[in-house]
């Protein structure tokens, strides 16, 4: 029994199900961004080229048709697009979780420079200042 109370308490710990929920939406962020590259960033860098980003390839071996056009050897291809997209994809995401860092950093910095206000020691002795100045 000690090793399933064991189990339970390390997956309730707050750290734990705090990396759960940032796993998820992190998984969830990371579709939004796919879309946002696929849908818009990849056409509009296409502009350039003539065609969507991701459909940019260095054919090796181009494909082999007989005569009534069946294809006999599918086409070797270098997917270079695929690969600039995975790369846009990741520099929209590191960029974003730069910037969420950063925020948190900043909200910590305060709270640190915030005072603390004096100790119960230090409220005790002014309290005893006090009633000694009034005397």
């Amino acid at each position: 029994m000690g090793f399933i109370k064991e189990f339970k308490d390390f997956a309730m710990k707050g750290n734990l199900v705090d990396i759960a929920v940032a796993f998820v939406m992190g998984g969830a962020f990371g579709k939004v961004v796919s879309s946002l590259t696929d849908g818009i960033v990849s056409p509009l860098i296409g502009l350039v080229g003539g065609s969507d980003l991701s459909k940019y390839k260095f054919t090796i071996k181009p494909e082999i048709k007989d005569e009534a056009g069946k294809v006999l050897t599918e086409a070797v291809s270098i997917k270079y697009g695929d690969f600039l997209t995975a790369v846009i994809n990741f520099l929209i995401v590191a960029f974003v979780m730069f910037l969420i860092i950063k925020a948190i950093n900043s909200m910590k910095k305060k709270e640190e420079a915030a005072p603390a206000g004096p100790s119960s020691t230090d409220a005790l002795l002014i309290e005893i200042r006090d009633e000694l100045k009034k005397k």
